[in-house]
């Protein structure tokens, strides 16, 4: 399997929105930009709707189907490990292997010293072209990093082991360290994908971490100007690291948790045009709140229902947000209170919701709140699907718009942004 440079990770909590999705995918290559859409959904997330692998795979199929998209697309088995993968294995053919829990912890002794024995013909200066210095890699540096980071790369292997045991090594793998307390180095993510490539395990992308903060369906917090040398720097290493390390030709970065993220897109585009290199962005939660937007603006009943959801989030923030607490930053004494949503018109309900920076109505903090709130969806049931189902229009055209004109288009055409929709 081939992977595009461009590549989009769209996950659909509730496997509806598909269509929807696939035509912003298709007004792009009508532009001359193929982007590969890859249907992302976690293991988590799975279970708070009481959803399966399966169900992610059917809804693909169908939304391919009818949209008549002719071009290759994926299923990504989300954040797995050993103790979730088998369910994901039949019916995926992308993985993201989660290792967050390995990043630090101590490695056997052995397995170090085999490391170093491993990379020892790496030692030395290597000039990586794009970077400003040479990597300098000494055997103190190969130590450094098996410390922190070989017991993920083995554990990685042993996900990767069990994945081509039951289906082979047809697959996309992808291997996320975005959880490590702080960015790897240009050196020391060149060594993990050393690392990788010496254990036999074929990553295509590897999502490292970057500073600043990535929240949920909000933009980036940080030092935009910092994230461009990072993002350049890693873009560098990965290209670097695809040449002379054996690893499939087709490595690229992948960007987690990165909707919204309005603020990078420009920045990224330049840097990815500049060494003509790919990227895979995930986006998922984005088409959730686009739902419960579109059901607002449809008025009537799909406003009241998505009141209802908002109003009950509210209620139920903590459990809602306990599985979420590293990627939320909810201000409460900057949330309306439920009574105040339930007053809400439809054009007020949409401006606090929207992802509008520039629009005083928006509301960050309530945004970050409804993100976090697709469990309520889920168990009101039939109410909430025979819903989706009545106001189908304006639903599927905001799920269209905000991928094409929000994310695809400043990031990959080099058009659109944040702005109200017209």
């Amino acid at each position: 399997m081939r992977l595009e440079p461009y590549s989009l990770g769209i996950g659909d909590r509730f496997g509806r929105e598909g269509r929807a999705q696939l035509r912003a995918f298709q007004a792009a290559g009508q532009r001359g930009v193929r982007i590969t859409p890859v249907w992302n959904k976690s293991n988590r997330e799975h279970l708070l709707i009481g959803t399966s692998p399966a169900d992610t795979r059917r809804s693909a199929e169908t939304a391919v189907r009818l949209a008549g998209w002719t071009d290759p697309f994926f299923v990504d088995a989300d954040h797995v490990a050993l103790a979730t993968v088998d369910r994901f294995i039949e019916v995926c053919d992308f993985f993201t292997i989660d290792v967050a829990d390995l990043i630090g912890q101590p490695p056997p002794p052995d397995a170090a010293a085999g490391l170093v024995r491993m990379l020892e013909g790496l030692i030395g200066r290597l000039d990586v072209p794009g970077l400003d210095s040479p990597l300098i890699v000494d055997e103190a540096l190969v130590a450094d990093v098996a410390g922190k980071y070989l017991s993920a790369v083995i554990e990685a292997g042993r996900v990767y082991a069990r994945i081509a045991e039951r289906k082979g090594r047809d697959l996309i793998l992808e291997v996320s360290f975005d959880e490590a307390a702080s960015p790897q180095t240009p050196a020391e993510l060149f060594l993990i994908l050393a690392a990788l490539g010496r254990l036999g395990l074929p990553v295509r992308t590897i999502a490292p971490k970057f500073s600043g903060a990535f929240l949920k369906g909000v933009d980036y917090v940080g030092d935009v100007g910092r994230f461009g040398r990072e993002f350049e720097a890693d873009l560098a290493v990965v290209g670097y690291a695809g040449a002379v390390l054996g690893l499939p030709e087709d490595l690229k970065l992948s960007v987690h948790s990165g909707s919204d993220k309005f603020s990078l897109y420009p920045v990224m585009r330049r840097a990815l045009l500049e060494r003509n290199a790919g990227l895979h962005l995930k986006t998922a939660g984005t088409t959730w709140l686009e739902e419960v937007i579109g059901l607002a603006a449809a008025g009537g009943d799909g406003l009241k229902l998505a009141k209802d959801i908002a109003g009950q989030a509210l209620a139920r923030l903590g459990e809602l947000a306990r599985p979420y607490l590293s990627v939320l930053a909810i201000d409460p004494l900057k949330l309306p209170s439920t009574g105040e949503v339930a007053s809400w018109d439809a054009p007020t309900f949409v401006e606090a919701l929207d992802h509008d920076p520039g629009c005083p109505g928006f509301n960050p903090d309530l945004r970050q709140v409804v993100h976090i709130s697709f469990k309520i969806a889920a168990e009101m049931g039939d109410r909430f699907f025979r819903a989706l189902d009545d106001h189908r229009g304006p639903i599927e055209d905001h799920v269209t718009m905000n991928l094409l004109r929000r994310h695809i288009g400043p990031l990959f055409l080099g058009q659109g942004g944040p702005e109200r929709r017209p």
